[in-house]
């Protein structure tokens, strides 16, 4: 029986596997520039992945899923071809924001798409490249595979009636990562109405770092995480952010601490505040 991985990996045991050649690298670098920073300087014989082409499929009304709705699954299996990534890849992926950009985000629906072997750096690009794992700018050539065998995502996912139903049931949490000022509807720098779901727990994601950049360990997560689920089941948990990236970076905590992944929803605060749902600030929650 396969022991299962860490959804984890440190700059130390990543220099060990990147000598073996034996790990697929993945750059998830995602905003402004992103690719042109990868294509300047990247850890050596990663492979670029991006956010907003192969990660999710934008539209123009945010209402209908969000700002970073999920692709089709046959549009994330023609990726993971173009990235030569096969059922038996052993994949590592980074960004440069903690894991926030996008890392997290490619771990969760690699592992909702049945891959069990892909891990994410903690600490970052920043982390390795302080570790002295080599960096590179050149061209990174590699073969693409045959398309991936998806049939469904197999982690759980919430719609926005589900998280409606949930936020008024005692038997559900639902929690947003975003960070207190967002919450509290005091800035939103992203969406076109600030505030939150009301009755949505507010969890912001950076509370799962320690002051240097990297995750806490397990065990302080798993008791941060116990006691904020209190007696109610994971998949009972519904975890958003504003349009379902950052959020994945509270499920790898949680899967980290050894807590069944929560249902994800990804249309998330974009979503939300553009269907005429209730909607809640600091002085109104």
């Amino acid at each position: 029986m396969s022991t299962k991985i860490s959804p984890l990996i440190n700059p130390n045991e990543l220099l060990e596997l990147h000598a073996s050649q034996k790990i697929i690298l993945i750059d998830a670098r995602a905003g402004i520039g992103a690719e042109e920073n990868y294509k300047k300087e990247h850890l050596k014989a990663a492979r670029y992945v991006d956010l907003n082409h192969d990660l999710a499929t934008i539209t123009t009304e945010p209402a209908n899923g969000g700002r970073h709705p999920l692709p089709s699954l046959d549009k994330f299996s023609k990726t993971l071809s173009k990235l030569g990534i096969q059922p038996s890849s052993h994949i590592v992926i980074y960004d440069d924001k903690n894991v926030s950009n996008a890392a997290a985000r490619f771990w969760w629906m690699l592992r909702a798409a049945g891959h069990e072997k892909v891990q994410v750096l903690n600490g970052g690009l920043q982390a390795a490249v302080k570790s002295g794992f080599p960096i590179s700018s050149e061209i990174e050539h590699f073969d693409t595979v045959e398309n991936y065998p998806i049939k469904e995502w197999q982690l759980g996912l919430a719609d926005i009636d589900q998280v409606e139903t949930a936020r008024n049931n005692d038997e559900f949490i639902v929690i947003d990562v975003r960070d207190k000022n967002r919450f509290d509807g005091l800035t939103e720098p992203l969406d076109l109405i600030a505030g939150h779901i009301p009755g949505a727990t507010n969890v912001p994601f950076s509370e799962n770092l320690d002051e240097n950049g990297f995750y806490h360990v397990a065990e302080i997560l798993a008791k941060k995480y116990t006691e904020i689920l209190g007696s109610v089941k994971p998949e009972n948990t519904i975890v958003h952010c504003g349009s379902g990236v950052t959020a994945c970076h509270t499920l790898l905590a949680m899967d980290y601490a050894g807590i069944p992944i929560p249902k994800l929803y990804v249309g998330s605060w974009s979503e939300w505040s553009r269907n005429d749902r209730p909607m809640a600030t600091k002085e109104n929650n």
